[in-house]
């Protein structure tokens, strides 16, 4: 009935999380709200891990993709799981670190790391840093040398694969601002280099060829070339790159036509791939590392929002205004990014009508989704917008002075807040 396989609707009717009451939650925290399902997560992050076990001999680890939704009570339970950490920020990693997550299982990302970014890698003591460019390796040299370290270092390479996402998703190929090319030798080139330095160490490659990916095919296309690239470093300068990284981007279920892989796919058929490779190539399997992200965190979050306005216009279309908007919930503006909404005082009647879900934000954009299936909605009423967890905290912002939601996590029939409500006092805390 719902994309996310945890919401159900309970005696009452209502819309149910993790078995708990959505509209007790939003009487309790308030509203707008992001409710994250701690079992969600956890259950996802062990079938990643449980998946690599199986295909590929436990040669590998997962490493979650922050970026996607980070806080403190996440890296916390991410870190009970055993699973690594990809930040992409020194705020990421800060988070990180505040939390007490192991810092080895941490790789560093960044296109444009500032040298105060490289120092704090180093200093804490990352288990790798992903260089994007020349300029950021020659930095890194520079910063370890001076600190009397020598970091683990691995390359952003762009494999050119074309994934079929949103162009503005799209990672892997040539014209991206992330990574070395291979088609110019530029990432031939920065090997050579990397090789050459006496303060970094190159231990392994790393590909992302996009977001919110169904096919898998990209996926094993990209294996195959960074094999190929691992092949050719041996063949050429007689160096073995030990570790592989072929990032993340694996689909979810926004909408009821959507129709993922299982992860347990996607690692079945890669693993096949890179052992087939290998062999044909004559070169070892390298320690394999995947970085999911939206499909850890996006379909343990929803959004509560409390509707205030409801606004027909005849024959054009019915505004239903919630409490929230852009500010919260940005992928629609950014993306056409499309969800499901549920009445969640009313989950358990039929979605009678289409509306447009509008914001309170002062821009016309400023929606939630367009041409929505929904119960017929009313002043007061709660909706839940689902599979938020990625992609709208972590994105959220500040605009037209609007303070950001709470953070609540669910588990085991319980609640507890993980980040608090913004106040006024927050808005202007950092005004002089």
């Amino acid at each position: 009935m719902f994309v996310s396989e945890n919401l159900t609707v309970n005696e009452n009717g209502h819309l149910a999380a993790g078995g708990i009451d959505t509209v007790e939650l939003a009487e309790k925290y308030g509203t707008p709200l992001y409710v994250m399902d701690e079992q969600v997560v956890r259950n996802t992050l062990r079938r990643f891990k449980d998946s690599i076990d199986k295909f590929y001999g436990g040669k590998g680890e997962v490493h979650y993709a922050s970026k996607a939704f980070s806080c403190m009570e996440m890296c916390r339970i991410v870190n009970s799981e055993g699973v690594g950490l990809d930040a992409v920020s020194i705020g990421e990693l800060y988070t990180a670190v505040k939390a007490g997550f192991d810092v080895s299982k941490i790789g560093f990302h960044g296109n444009n790391k500032t040298n105060e970014e490289l120092e704090y890698a180093v200093s804490v003591g990352v288990g790798h840093i992903i260089v994007d460019n020349i300029s950021e390796l020659m930095r890194l040299e520079k910063i370890a040398a001076e600190k009397g370290v020598k970091p683990a270092i691995m390359f952003r390479i762009k494999p050119g694969i074309d994934a079929h996402t949103h162009n503005f998703v799209k990672t892997g190929q040539i014209d991206s601002k992330f990574g070395f090319a291979l088609e110019t030798g530029e990432a031939f080139d920065a090997v050579k280099q990397a090789i050459s330095c006496e303060n970094v160490e190159l231990m392994g490659l790393h590909c992302h060829i996009g977001s919110q990916i169904f096919d898998i095919a990209p996926f094993e296309e990209a294996a195959r070339v960074m094999l190929g690239f691992i092949a050719d470093i041996k063949n050429k300068l007689g160096f073995e790159i030990k570790g592989l990284n072929l990032g993340g981007g694996f689909g979810i279920k926004y909408l009821q036509k959507d129709d993922p892989s299982p992860f347990e796919t996607y690692m079945e058929r890669v693993s096949k791939v890179v052992k087939s490779e290998c062999e044909r190539l004559s070169i070892a399997q390298p320690f394999i590392f995947i970085e999911p992200g939206r499909s850890v965190a996006a379909p343990a979050g929803i959004t509560l929002y409390t509707v205030g306005a409801r606004k027909e216009i005849p024959n054009i279309r019915t505004y239903i205004s919630v409490d929230g908007g852009m500010a919260d919930s940005p992928r629609y503006i950014l993306y056409g990014s499309e969800y499901e909404a549920v009445v969640a005082n009313k989950a358990s009647q039929d979605k009678s009508e289409t509306v447009t879900i509008a914001g309170k934000c002062c821009e016309s954009g400023d929606l939630i989704g367009e041409n929505m299936p929904l119960q017929h909605a009313e002043s007061g009423d709660i909706i839940a917008v689902c599979a938020t967890g990625a992609y709208n905290y972590s994105m959220s912002s500040n605009y037209n002075r609007l303070q950001k939601p709470a953070v609540v996590f669910i588990n085991n029939g319980q609640s507890r807040i993980a980040v608090k409500r913004e106040t006024l006092d927050d808005i202007i805390r950092n005004d002089v």
